[in-house]
Formats: C-alpha cells, structure tokens, sequence
C-alpha cells in the first residue's frame, strides 16, 4: 500500500492534519470498518457498561484496552485511518441512558485512545495513521420533530470539541438520514473548530436507502446542494445499501 513518507514521532499535529488532506486528494485513503460488533466480540460484561447495557462509548472509560484492541486490529492490516468509538457520543443516543452529561468525557477519551495508537503504529511501521472523529445520526430525527435542532447542534459542537482535544485529525460526520440533523452536525463541528481555532477536515457521509433517497426522501442532489455551501471537504455515502446500489 502506497503512503506518504514518514513524519517524525515528533511531528507538528498541523503537518500531520495537512498530511491527511494531501492523502484524501492524491491517492486511495483506507479507513476501518465496524465498531460495534468488534467490541461486542470481546464479550463486555454489565458492569463494563456500567449497567448502560449497549452504550458503547462507555467502553472508552471503564475497558479502553477492548477499544485499543480493536483500533490495533484495524491498524495492523494496513488501515490507513481508523474512526474513534464516539458514534454514540451525541445527545440523541447519551439523552436514552440519560447521560447527556458524559459527552465531553466520552468522546475525549474515545478520541485518546485512538490518537495512541495511530502514533504507536506510525512509529512502528513508518506508515503515517490517522484517526477520524465519528459523529454519528443519534435516533432522533429534528426534520419530524423528535427533538430541537439547536439542542442537536450545541451537543455535536460538544462531541467535535472532545475528540479535537482528544487529538483527532479529521471529524466525520456520518450515516446521516435527515438534511436537518446532518447540518446540525456539520454546523456543531463548525463552532467547534472556530471555538478551539483548529484547522481540520470536515467530512460528511450521507445514507441512501435503496428507493436511491435518504430516509426522509431528500435525493443525493438535494443533499449535495444543502451541504455543500456548509463548508465541507469531503461527501460520500454510507451504510443502508451495498456497493453495487451506490
């Protein structure tokens, strides 16, 4: 697999990040795949979970060596980036354990945990590993009125400021399904980058279901116009449907 030359360990995080977005528009840029069923793989107990049964982020504070586990996994195949385990770290998914509060904690530490290991396997392999932030859809949708759009917003600015402390070098914004909860995301991740005066990638992934629209209807054009004046780098598609259907 091809790569960029290698960076010292002691690499300023600006060139790394830069590194990244030279990546993203020269060559096949290789991410991970699942999370989830990786973590469950390793078996977590209730009390791992810290009776939240489910709610995977809180591995990143009670069992950070299950999600290490799995990042070294990824990186060791020859990823290129892998995704922090912080899908779930947004108000509409912490809002059902009722731990809305936790966000900043869970999403720094997801983010921590994966700015480790990219370094270790960078050092190891003199292959440069980068760590995206993942911003996930939650499980409400404001477009139906499931819950407020600025409520949505000011928690995805929570969640990108945790993972940019953290040390991500990119925030994805990803499986969105509702235009509205998509902008909410991108804009939160905005405010976060603007607050913290960071520089890095904002990537959003759309889902298309097999009708060829997104859940609530909006077709890929739709999308494309109603995000791109959101200052975006990048746009893809995600999940719902295989390959071959994208």
């Amino acid at each position: 697999m091809a790569s960029l030359p290698t960076p010292s360990s002691g690499l300023h995080d600006g060139t790394r990040v830069e590194a990244l977005r030279e990546a993203l528009a020269t060559r096949v840029v290789v991410a991970d795949g699942a999370m989830g069923t990786m973590l469950q793989a390793h078996d977590p107990t209730l009390e791992d979970f810290q009776n939240l049964e489910g709610c995977n982020e809180i591995l990143n504070v009670t069992r950070p060596d299950i999600v290490r586990s799995v990042h070294e996994e990824y990186f060791a195949v020859g990823v290129d980036c892998v995704e922090t385990n912080t899908f779930g770290t947004n108000f509409a998914a912490l809002s059902e354990y009722d731990i809305t509060e936790r966000n900043l904690e869970l999403s720094e530490a997801g983010a921590r945990i994966a700015r480790e290991v990219a370094d270790e396997f960078t050092a190891k392999t003199g292959q440069q590993r980068w760590v995206l932030g993942s911003m996930g859809p939650g499980t409400k949708l404001p477009t139906l009125g499931h819950a407020p759009y600025t409520v949505l917003r000011d928690a995805y600015q929570i969640n990108a400021e945790g993972m940019i402390a953290g040390g991500a070098d990119a925030l994805l914004v990803e499986t969105t399904q509702d235009l509205l909860q998509t902008k909410s995301a991108i804009l939160g991740a905005r405010r976060a980058l603007e607050a913290t005066g960071t520089n890095l990638p904002l990537i959003c992934s759309v889902t298309v279901e097999t009708t060829g629209t997104m859940l609530l209807g909006s077709e890929i054009g739709a999308a494309l116009t109603a995000l791109e004046p959101l200052g975006i780098d990048m746009i893809g598609l995600n999940c719902a449907t295989g390959p071959a259907e994208m």
